[in-house]
């Protein structure tokens, strides 16, 4: 008997789902999201709590040399045999095959099509025909659109004149949750300290697929072994699976993009110089398609004073996976391959120790509202937030801020996160005095120091006084 996948979280994406449901009407809703994150195991969990619906699933192949349109709509047509429990069927044209679908919906069907962008991109035909087909529909079913293609989604549904209007619910499905993947792995058995609990998390992000591998009878750093630093590791694949999918084959100057940011934030100006890419608008293109594809996070700066954005952003790898793979793991492809990580130490790796803290802090920017919360501001008196930057000039320093959260009473809330085996001493005090006393903000604002860690702080730091919050991360995971 097959185990029942667990389902954790996405409470708000389930209730917009059934309101629409109850509407009594055709609803067409999109879901797009990272390869991964769980969207079609949202709709088949929706779909098992629908009341007298019938749940259609139809997954387009991925894009491989030989696979042509007729090849997608013969698998289209076996999908639908196998639901119908009849001989095959054969279908030389969408319009037939959506047509055939149509005679046995009934009201309340669930009908899912799964990575859609692999259904039509070989067939210039297919959304013309979707939409004609669409627009005849009188029974009350929802249609889904499901991808992880998300910029063929945006050019062919989302913005296309063949759908507008039409799309009555939009999902973007994010990550889970720092402690919806805790609980997730607490349901799938892992027992681990919260610092190893950090570290997995760091590493997989809140992607529900990858959290699902883990062997609950290993120790974290075996698990991260074996998935990242084995030959044949699920991690280690992961990468070019991504983008052959993502990008069909074109992964080239994306990746170099990437490549650009997986040391920290930079700005397009700066990425340009670090990759020689030719001065046209293309890279910003690239950048925004990175950005709908999930794996880049555009931070705006802005003025303390005007509130207003400057004219520099900053760029910066918001996929933990994508970011520790281009840092960690294909440095040390050679090796892997050849299996010269049996039985090494992870913390043997250089540098593994230090990336795995800002690994903590990008995933910990992933988590705002838990952050807002625990400082005990209101969501509605933050003007502005995110990692902060600023640049030397001949009049002041430069310095980096983790998180900046700007409030509607001119609180500045420099927020420092730590990640170590060891307890913080009084040396982080200095840390953020240097930064507060390099910041440079308008007369009338105050900077409040705040402290997020994870192995506790030392007798004389808790008693200085110095931070307004000192936020032990380990409660995220409860």
């Amino acid at each position: 008997m097959n185990r029942q996948p667990i389902f954790i979280g996405r409470k708000h994406e389930l209730e917009r789902l059934m309101a629409l449901h109850h509407k009594k009407r055709p609803g067409l809703v999109v879901v797009k999201g990272r390869r991964r994150v769980g969207k079609s195991r949202l709709i088949a969990e929706f779909a098992s709590k629908a009341p007298k619906s019938t749940f259609w699933s139809f997954a387009g192949l991925a894009p491989q040399e030989g696979i042509s349109a007729q090849g997608q709509r013969d698998h289209f047509a076996r999908q639908l045999a196998l639901m119908l429990t009849i001989p095959p069927l054969t279908f030389s044209d969408w319009s037939d095959a959506f047509e055939h679908l149509s005679l046995h919906l009934k009201a309340g069907d669930i009908v899912l099509f799964d990575e859609i962008s692999w259904m039509g991109a070989k067939d210039p035909t297919f959304i013309p025909k979707l939409k004609v087909w669409w627009d005849k529909q009188t029974t009350a079913f929802l249609l889904v659109f499901c991808g992880s293609v998300s910029t063929w989604i945006e050019d062919n549904i989302l913005k296309s004149t063949a759908f507008f209007g039409r799309v009555n619910l939009e999902i973007t499905l994010e990550p889970l949750s720092i402690p919806e993947s805790a609980e997730l792995l607490q349901k799938l058995g892992n027992k681990c300290s919260p610092y190893d609990m950090y570290k997995l998390l760091a590493i997989l992000g809140g992607i529900p697929w990858y959290l699902e591998q883990l062997n609950s009878q290993e120790t974290a750093d075996e698990n991260i072994r074996q998935l990242a630093f084995e030959k044949n590791g699920l991690l280690v694949l992961e990468f070019d699976r991504i983008f052959h999918d993502l990008f069909d084959g074109k992964g080239t100057t994306y990746k170099k993009i990437l490549e650009a940011l997986k040391d920290g934030s930079r700005t397009l100006v700066e990425v340009r110089k670090t990759i020689d890419f030719a001065h046209s608008g293309t890279l910003s293109t690239m950048m925004e398609h990175l950005i709908t594809a999930g794996f880049v996070q555009k931070q705006p700066q802005w003025s303390f004073k005007t509130t207003k954005p400057l004219k520099k952003s900053l760029y910066r790898i918001s996929d933990p996976y994508i970011r520790f793979y281009l840092k960690m793991v294909e440095p040390h492809l050679a090796k892997i391959v050849s299996d010269g990580f049996r039985g090494v130490s992870l913390s043997s790796l250089p540098g593994f120790e230090a990336h795995l803290g800002l690994q903590v802090e990008y995933l910990l920017l992933q988590n705002r509202p838990l952050l807002l919360k625990a400082i005990g501001i209101s969501a509605t008196d933050v003007v502005c937030d995110g990692p902060y930057r600023q640049s030397a000039t001949t009049t002041h320093r430069g310095c980096q801020i983790d998180y900046l959260v700007q409030t509607a009473t001119n609180n500045l809330f420099i927020c420092e996160f730590k990640f170590k085996r060891r307890e913080l001493s009084t040396d982080v005090i200095n840390d953020v005095q240097d930064k507060t006393e390099a910041l440079v903000f308008p007369k009338g604002f105050a900077a409040v120091p705040v402290l997020f860690h994870l192995s506790g702080v030392s007798d004389s730091l808790e008693t200085a006084s110095y931070f307004y919050r000192v936020v032990d991360i380990t409660h995220f995971l409860e």
